[in-house]
């Protein structure tokens, strides 16, 4: 697979990554952190807000890796 076409895959999976990550996460502090006090919300939102770190670097990860053709 050519390499500008990875990166374009990888550019509109990273963005809906992003925004379907925060909807998520936007949820879940809703629904369970409603009577939590401002410890609980602020390791929640450090936590969540560095999670979506993980699956970005293994899309960035793959973008970046050359082509098997690009080797021979």
């Amino acid at each position: 697979m050519p390499v500008r076409v990875k990166k374009l895959i990888g550019t509109v999976l990273l963005v809906l990554l992003v925004i379907v990550y925060a909807l998520i996460a936007t949820m879940v502090a809703v629904a369970q952190l409603s009577q939590s006090g401002p410890v609980v919300h602020l390791a929640f939102f450090f936590f969540s807000g560095l999670l979506w770190i993980l699956p970005a670097m293994w899309i960035i990860k793959w973008m970046l890796k050359p082509s098997k053709a690009a080797g021979r």
